[in-house]
């Protein structure tokens, strides 16, 4: 546990469930199967797991109990983690890698039969079955989101994007460091800066794209305008960027003036639907079609061949599923706490998409070992400016990140998900593509 994770102070320590009744470690029992890989304690005095053990769980109040009860799996957890209720020692919040990597490769859990169960529920009492209210940080199921609007239209498209990347400005210059780039970064070797490897990632896709003196580049879902800024400072490039967050189009459009860019560079806060309809040299999307819904693939590729010339070059940068047969949608958590209406497809479907919508795929390459890189370098920001960050955005947002980042970061090294890099031409009906016979960028 860090030290700047304090545990939630209790006037009392109640025992789990009646008088008499099962324990935060009977609980444990129950429901996981063979030698816990973690030291489990809790509120009521109770442990279990072995004493020694590097990594360990602490359930610190009735509540945190309750969230892990009522919602079975990474939501429960997460909301008893994110509300402080359970406490992971061994790990700074920051960058709880170590703590997931051992609970993943250790902990095997077990439906308990009805009998068990039913007596577990009585001993505990029927009002430990009771949902406690989940943190501020989570947003509300996809069913109630109909408020805003049906699945990805425009106004809740909107939404989506502030619950995301909204969060503070401030909180992400000290995650993400000076390139405020908040996508996959491109390592030459483990060794790089993570300054040195967004810069690679923009050279990279600068390459792909052929990019040079005067040609013109829409770069959508642009962020903090780290691949506008780039494209116009080191290639001459007259580059626009539309991005749905406010605050991300204010910060890089005064970015973009502290370096005198602004005869090169604007980013304009737009929905990508809307960006100018002339044809561009170049498109760059980088992270923008995991917020798009699989469904809506063929408009939106079909909207940035629309802004192509002909031979012009789209670079889709994407995370993608490992298959095609995964679901598409994530995992509780990261619906609820990350990004909300997100979803991932295999790398397959983004190829057949981009193909169907009339561009001809060039080249493809796998990225997924340099995201693991990435996360690992935003986990280390973190936690070198915890204290900083939990000032400017609260302990449990600063929870939520620690723990999406650094289990993002297990499911690249375990192949569960993948960065792809698709490059297509806008090929003409002779078959001119504008495209090399072979690549002439350097990886």
């Amino acid at each position: 546990m860090s030290v700047t994770d304090r545990e939630p102070q209790q006037a009392a320590r109640p025992p789990a469930g009646r008088r008499g009744g099962p324990t935060v470690a009977d609980v444990f029992r129950v429901v996981t199967d063979g030698a816990l890989p973690v030291r489990v304690t809790a509120y009521d005095g109770s442990a279990i797991g072995p004493a020694d053990a590097g990594i360990g769980l602490h359930v610190a109040t009735a509540r945190g109990l309750s969230y892990l009860l009522t919602a079975p799996g990474d939501l429960g957890m997460a909301r008893a983690y994110v509300s402080g209720d359970l406490v992971l020692r061994g790990v700074h919040p920051g960058d709880p890698y170590e703590a997931l990597r051992v609970l993943k490769d250790g902990l095997r859990l077990r439906m308990p039969a009805v009998g068990e169960a039913l007596a577990m529920a009585r001993g505990l009492g029927w009002e430990r079955l009771r949902p406690p209210p989940p943190p501020p940080q989570e947003a509300v199921p996809r069913w109630r989101r109909a408020v805003s609007g049906l699945t990805h239209s425009r106004a809740r498209d909107r939404t989506a994007i502030h619950h995301h990347y909204d969060v503070s400005n401030a909180f992400y210059e000290l995650v993400l460091g000076p390139s405020m780039t908040y996508t996959c970064a491109v390592y030459r070797d483990p060794g790089d800066t993570l300054e040195q490897a967004q810069a690679a990632k923009y050279d990279l896709v600068a390459g792909k794209l052929g990019l040079t003196a005067g040609m013109r580049l829409l770069d959508v879902g642009c962020g903090w305008g780290g691949m506008v800024r780039h494209a116009a400072r080191e290639y001459g490039v007259k580059a626009l960027g539309v991005t749905l967050s406010r605050a991300q189009a204010e910060w890089a459009q005064a970015a973009i003036e502290r370096e005198g860019l602004g005869e090169l560079a604007e980013v304009r806060h737009m929905d990508y639907r809307d960006a100018p309809a002339r044809h561009f040299d170049a498109v760059s999307s980088i992270g923008l079609t995991e917020h798009i819904g699989v469904a809506n693939y063929p408009a939106y590729f079909a909207a940035l061949r629309d802004r192509l010339r002909p031979g012009g070059r789209l670079l889709n940068h994407c995370i993608t599923r490992a298959d095609n047969r995964m679901p598409n949608r994530p995992g509780h958590f990261i619906e609820r706490y990350v990004f909300p209406d997100g979803e991932l497809a295999g790398p397959g479907r983004v190829v057949s998409e981009v193909h169907d919508a009339g561009l001809e795929v060039q080249h493809e390459e796998n990225l997924r070992r340099h995201y693991a890189y990435t996360l690992a370098a935003w986990c280390d920001n973190l936690v070198r400016h915890w204290d900083a960050c939990i000032a400017e955005v609260g302990p449990g947002t600063a929870r939520v990140w620690g723990l999406y980042m650094a289990g993002s970061r297990l499911s690249f090294e375990r192949n569960a998900i993948q960065l792809h890099q698709v490059l297509a031409t806008r090929t003409g009906p002779d078959g001119d593509a504008g495209f090399p016979l072979r690549p002439d960028w350097t990886a």
